[in-house]
């Protein structure tokens, strides 16, 4: 397998794991929760899917051939409270990432080398990759992070939980033992 073949499946394993994280927060907290604000200045994780979503279709929608930043994108309303429901907003999650993991599977090797736009900032195709794998897990981690303080309690670890250094070591050399 070339780097470049290994770039790209990785970029799509690490994308789909911090999907999967935001799937799993999702599957822990009630409607309400799509809402909570700690504060007036806080994004709820709605307004955070709303951006992710404008975001996403934004960046990977004819992403070889268009700028990034779409004239139809409206990033200033994408931070503003929408009535949507709880479906609504996991429809918008799953529509955006559908829209970048579909891009981002059907990108060649040879891709990697040419050159997109963001904002009219020339980037190759690498690095526009490396620059929304630094961005959709910031947020991804701001949904999680709310999510756990809207639970405020019964919240189910996404990684080894506080204490569990020792244990999970443990069950890996196990595993691997066992391989």
């Amino acid at each position: 397998m070339s780097f470049e073949t290994g770039f790209l499946n990785d970029a799509v394993k690490r994308f789909r794991y911090y999907k999967e994280l935001g799937d799993k927060t999702f599957a822990q907290i009630d409607d309400a929760a799509f809402f909570y604000q700690p504060s007036a200045e806080s994004n709820s994780i709605a307004i955070i899917i709303q951006h992710l979503y404008g975001n996403m279709l934004s960046r990977w929608t004819n992403f070889l051939t268009e700028d990034g930043e779409k004239e139809w994108r409206k990033r200033d309303a994408e931070f503003e409270p929408m009535q949507c429901s709880r479906a609504d907003l996991v429809s918008f999650w799953e529509q955006g990432w559908k829209c970048m993991l579909d891009t981002l599977e059907a990108l060649q090797p040879g891709d990697l080398e040419k050159t997109v736009t963001i904002r009219t900032e020339p980037l190759k195709v690498y690095d526009a990759i490396l620059r929304q794998l630094a961005h959709y897990p910031y947020h991804v981690g701001q949904i999680v992070y709310l999510g756990r303080l809207a639970k405020n309690g019964g919240w189910q670890s996404l990684s080894i939980p506080k204490g569990g250094s020792s244990a999970y070591l443990d069950s890996v050399k196990e595993a691997q033992g066992k391989s």
